[in-house]
């Protein structure tokens, strides 16, 4: 039985994770998975439920009562918690703001990882996250890990922002994007770092279409082996 194929790509926040895989794993015919968006989730419903952030156990217990469904369809991914479509309710400031407390308990982790490589073991993968290839599939065959300036990264989520009908301020968008940098290179449990093997990718002044054919080539290299 052939090995299925994963992809591990790793990044700070804002860096294009989630945009160069979607692309990259709908090209090479791969199922596309947002961990981040796992544990927006939690911090979702955790803000809903008023579930205390400052307790592990309490988030943990949170998880272990909570359905969280990524489905794939047409227009793109969307994030089910408990059956309900909340792909853009996770994207708020609220939850943006939280995500990083929620994410660096080790119960919390524990339990989300668990899960991610159940999905990882079904199709061929492209995952993305903070520690994806050296913690969550430290097997992956390609590990990717993409960087950007904090002053590239918040003006893409400025863009972003406007898009969707949001008018943040640019100066507040750098300081939240290098107070996460901070929590999540710091935190105790998988921090945010490149995997010795991971190939590093500066997209600071790349365009999507740069970046993905760059993955892609690695993809075609490594699966030629």
């Amino acid at each position: 039985m052939e090995r299925l194929f994963q992809i591990a790509i790793d990044g700070p926040a804002a860096a294009g994770k989630s945009t160069v895989a979607k692309i990259a794993a709908k090209k090479l015919g791969f199922i596309y998975i947002d961990t981040g968006a796992m544990y927006r989730s939690l911090t979702y419903k955790a803000l809903k439920t008023g579930t205390d952030l400052l307790s592990g156990e309490a988030l943990k217990a949170l998880l272990d009562e909570t359905e969280i469904s990524l489905c794939h369809r047409e227009d793109g991914q969307r994030v089910l918690v408990d059956g309900e479509d909340v792909t853009e309710q996770i994207r708020y400031p609220d939850v943006s703001s939280q995500v990083s407390l929620v994410s660096s308990y080790k119960e919390v982790r524990r339990e989300m990882v668990r899960r991610q490589r159940i999905l990882a073991g079904k199709r061929n993968v492209v995952m993305d996250g903070r520690d994806i290839g050296t913690h969550v599939l430290p097997n992956a065959q390609v590990k990717i890990f993409l960087k950007a300036s904090v002053n590239e990264r918040a003006s893409r989520r400025f863009r972003e922002e406007e898009q969707k009908g949001r008018h943040p301020s640019l100066e507040s968008l750098k300081r939240a994007i290098a107070l996460r940098d901070q929590k999540d290179t710091e935190r105790k449990v998988s921090p945010l770092v490149k995997a010795d093997d991971a190939v590093e990718l500066d997209t600071t002044s790349l365009t999507v279409d740069g970046v993905v054919e760059r993955i892609l080539s690695i993809v075609k290299e490594r699966r030629s082996r």
